[in-house]
């Protein structure tokens, strides 16, 4: 075990994901994520969650931002910095852990303080499942609920055209966490997605609950989304751009 208190913990929770048209949709599922305090990384000693490294859980560099393994938080502060943002202060991740070195997180959430603690900024990496990989940098201001949005850039489903806007309200980890994504066209809202949930200490009794509860956590995830896909293609939903489509490269 890590000696004293972590800024780190878990959060198991639910995410929510509702299509309103043309098709109306909705899924619901609980999964748990993790909230890590990239500067304790190095430190964390726990039985069942090793840093880059193969465990039955783990957060490795390679599976974030991009991908060279290179440390998260020098890659985020280079960011920060190359955006004109103030940091120095912590960078905290929420993702999913890695099963057995095994993973896809849709999306994953870096919360960027400057060096008197203060959010100032919020990085959203989206990863698709054609192996893409694409990062939103959206200021924070220190908001007890952060509220801001962006035009879509970076493609994630095939159901969804790329002349889209995001608008995300987050409630900043603490005893809970919030993060809500609302998707708007020149229409109006066209599909809603959240994750919430409650924190509890990150410790050895907590990882193990986990991995017994998801020991195949990315088939759960992966396997998911293509089981929603389908069951959209049943509703009629049409894709509205192919694989081999792709241009971005993130």
């Amino acid at each position: 075990m890590t000696a004293g208190p972590l800024a780190s913990r878990l959060y198991r929770g639910v995410v929510t994901h509702t299509r309103l048209r043309p098709r109306r949709h909705r899924l619901r599922r609980r999964i748990p994520m993790i909230l890590f305090d990239l500067d304790e990384l190095p430190a964390l000693r726990l039985r069942w969650l090793g840093v880059d490294r193969f465990a039955p859980l783990s957060i490795e560099a390679r599976h974030h931002l991009a991908g060279d393994g290179r440390p998260l938080k020098a890659q985020v502060e280079a960011r920060l910095a190359a955006a004109g943002l103030a940091s120095g202060g912590p960078i905290r991740l929420l993702c999913m852990p890695a099963v057995f070195g095994q993973v896809f997180n849709p999306l994953s959430v870096y919360f960027c303080h400057r060096a008197d603690g203060v959010l100032s900024a919020i990085l959203y990496e989206v990863n698709n499942t054609f192996g893409e990989r694409h990062a939103y940098l959206l200021l924070a201001e220190g908001a007890e609920v952060v509220r801001h949005g962006c035009a879509k850039t970076f493609r994630v489903s095939p159901f969804m055209d790329m002349d889209l806007n995001y608008a995300f309200t987050v409630q900043p980890p603490g005893e809970r966490v919030a993060v809500a994504i609302e998707v708007t066209d020149a229409e109006g809202p066209l599909l809603n997605a959240a994750f919430a949930g409650e924190a509890e200490p990150l410790t050895d009794r907590a990882l193990l609950a986990v991995l017994l509860r998801h020991p195949l956590l990315m088939l759960e995830v992966l396997g998911g989304i293509h089981w929603e896909a389908l069951k959209m293609i049943l509703k009629g939903l049409k894709l509205r751009w192919a694989p081999g489509d792709l241009t971005h490269r993130a």
